[in-house]
């Protein structure tokens, strides 16, 4: 009988869990963003302050691509300064899409890139 109580202790937590999350993800806005050889179509973003997930498309580029965002003034190349919740979940494969998590974005200048596609780096504004 504790096992399973225990059992049901742990499912409900997890779907508790899974509800919270998924209820963040309903209030969160998606921003897509699409990836071609070497460049991002949109070079640009202007949001405000929020949360946000963050879809990104690999339009043909013949390999994976990802994307990294790092508050502006931070040195990008360092993992350590990337915003992690950003990182789409897994590469995005080739003529697919892939989401980040959510990611809260307070007011400020920020840089988006692929290191993978070696893309450029591009602004985001929070107003």
């Amino acid at each position: 009988m504790k096992k399973f109580i225990a059992i049901i202790v742990i499912a409900l937590t997890f779907t508790l869990t899974g509800n919270a999350q998924d209820s963040m993800k309903t209030k969160a806005t998606t921003v897509s963003l699409e990836q071609t050889k070497g460049v991002f179509t949109q070079t640009e973003l202007r949001l405000k302050e929020g949360d946000y997930i963050f879809e990104i498309a690999n339009n043909n580029v013949g390999q994976q691509v990802g994307f990294v965002l790092v508050q502006k003034g931070k040195d990008a190349s360092k993992p350590e300064n990337h915003i992690k919740t950003a990182y789409v979940t897994k590469a995005v494969e080739n003529n697919t899409k892939e989401s980040s998590n959510v990611t809260t974005l307070a007011k400020g200048e920020y840089v988006y890139f692929c290191p993978l596609n070696h893309t450029p780096q591009y602004t985001l504004t929070v107003e």
